[in-house]
């Protein structure tokens, strides 16, 4: 089996993406996680381009890398001066690093409108940087910039920049499709080309502006290159660079060749994720491999037939890549959705159930007017119980609640005050008032205030997000509404759903569920672990 290098440029190449911008603690941080999913080298940015660049060479080689090698990224010298004067190629010296990345023109358009040299300067400035750069660090690879655009131009000039490289020492000649314009049998012909140079191994580096970047990349080792260069989650200039999250388990998991273990192939959701939210970007929940949507169900005809055999409707098994199954509940659901979250949540139904017949008709009814069970798992888990019970079991009774918004200076934000009054199990009546900052952080802490008083494990509850949804357009200001509450503890995370022309009222259903649901599943673990204990004496 052949072994695919991966060179990660996340930290300099996805830091170049629109709305990502990496904190140095962020960048630490995402090398380490690299590091443990096997990447074979980490770009670590442009040293001397920023501070902070700067401060990470210096950083990270405090960091215990058990694989990953750390590189400096930078450009070839300038036309005007010689190699040991280029203040760049200083700078990538002056990072320690056993590895230097270096940029140079293979385009011939480039070379002439760009720079404004001669071929043979051009031919110049590429030896003599990487010979100057390969006398003092272990590897040094060189970027074919705009290589697969220049072999097109002038096929013969472009090679001669890759030859210039290879015979001034050149590990690698990363061929770079730097425009992300070209299609995977122009990829494979250069790449061809390319290996007839000799003396050096290939990389690829593709961008996606033609939305090719992963299929350039698998077509580019497939020609031969044995290094590929992307980012996580295809963070990059313009449309992004090749997703890793996918060429990986492309090249491992359907053309057979090693690039990581297989326990490292399951790290890569958790590193995309940690990706998202260092970069404060809601995840792409339909990203192939580490999607939370990459192996969910929603159809009824998909669900039973990944029942009987979850060949029918997934490429893989899920957890060959750290991810899981997920069947979703909506209106296009059928008796197999509902059979399997039951069996999920831990609750023995089947088909002949009435139960089934009885939960499908109330989401199917309940969708038709805006609600939405796939973000609200822990709705539809209290949905299921009253079906199964035949009433919903209430942890406490509302008698009324208000809610009102104060706004005392132009220049201050209003302030939200709420009073809520509600009967707990023991008939007692708590009537609280609290303030925050937004109608249902107030509604929140008046209705907790009330509450811990009777259930002190709710001091354990967060909420974690709270997303709005007008549905529909033509009401304006008086649209329903359908609010989504993502709420969590030190054990686990669940959503739940609320919907109204009111977004109080939609607010104030799904808070309640999400307190209901957090009562009834500490309820249900320690029944469980009861259960557990006696089974085990």
């Amino acid at each position: 089996m052949s072994r695919i290098a991966l060179y990660d440029t996340t930290l300099r190449d996805g830091c170049q993406s629109e709305d990502v911008a990496f904190t140095l603690e962020d960048k630490l941080r995402i090398a380490e996680e690299l590091d443990a999913c096997g990447a074979s080298y980490i770009e670590g940015g442009w040293p001397g381009s920023n501070p902070r660049d700067q401060e990470f060479f210096t950083v990270v080689r405090k960091l215990n890398l058990r694989q990953a090698k750390v590189a400096a990224f930078g450009s070839t010298r300038r036309a005007n001066t010689t190699a040991e004067d280029d203040l760049n190629l200083r700078q990538l010296l002056k990072a320690q690093t056993p590895v230097i990345t270096i940029v140079g023109k293979t385009w011939d358009l480039h070379v002439r409108d760009d720079l404004r040299i001669s071929h043979e300067a051009n031919l110049e400035i590429i030896g003599d940087s990487v010979a100057y750069l390969k006398q003092r660090v272990d590897e040094v690879f060189f970027d074919a910039e705009h290589f697969f655009d220049g072999y097109k131009a002038d096929p013969e000039f472009a090679l001669l920049c890759l030859k210039a490289a290879v015979e001034a020492g050149a590990d690698v000649l990363v061929l770079c499709d730097t425009r992300g314009g070209s299609m995977p049998h122009e990829i494979r012909q250069a790449v061809h080309a390319a290996s007839k140079v000799g003396g050096s191994a290939l990389g690829i580096h593709c961008h996606n502006d033609c939305e090719l970047a992963i299929a350039n990349s698998l077509a580019a080792v497939e020609a031969g290159a044995t290094q590929v260069q992307g980012t996580i989650n295809g963070f990059g200039e313009r449309c992004g660079n090749a997703n890793l999250c996918s060429v990986i388990p492309n090249l491992q998991l359907k053309l057979g060749y090693e690039c990581v273990s297989p326990a490292q192939l399951k790290l890569l959701p958790k590193v995309s994720a940690l990706v998202y939210e260092l970069a404060n970007i809601e995840p792409f929940k339909r990203q192939a491999y580490v999607g939370a949507s990459a192996f969910a169900h929603k159809g009824g005809l998909h669900v039973a037939a990944v029942q009987k055999n979850s060949e029918t409707y997934e490429h893989i098994d899920p957890e060959l890549i750290g991810n899981r199954q997920r069947v979703l509940v909506s209106d296009l659901s059928g008796r197999s959705n509902v059979i399997y979250k039951a069996k999920q949540f831990g609750l023995d139904i089947d088909y002949s159930n009435p139960a089934v017949k009885t939960i499908l008709h109330r989401v199917k009814h309940l969708e038709s007017v805006g609600y939405q069970y796939e973000g609200a798992e822990a709705s539809f888990e209290l949905l299921i119980q009253e079906a199964l019970g035949g009433t919903r079991v209430h942890h406490f009774r509302l008698i009324s609640f208000r809610v009102s918004d104060e706004k005392l200076d132009a220049g201050e934000p209003p302030l939200s005050e709420a009073t809520v009054k509600i009967e707990g199990p023991d008939g007692r009546i708590e009537h609280t008032v609290a303030q925050g900052n937004g109608p249902l952080n107030a509604l929140d802490r008046a209705l907790r205030k009330a509450l811990t008083p009777f259930y002190p494990e709710l001091n354990e509850l967060e909420l974690l997000d709270y997303k709005v949804r007008v549905l529909g357009g033509g009401e304006g200001t008086q649209a329903t509404v359908r609010v989504l509450i993502e709420s969590g503890d030190s054990e686990s995370k669940w959503g739940t759903v609320g919907v109204s022309a009111n977004v109080l009222e939609a607010s104030w259903q799904a808070l309640v569920d999400s307190i209901e649901y957090k009562l009834y599943k500490d309820k249900k673990n320690k029944r469980n672990s009861s259960e557990r204990a006696s089974a085990d004496g």
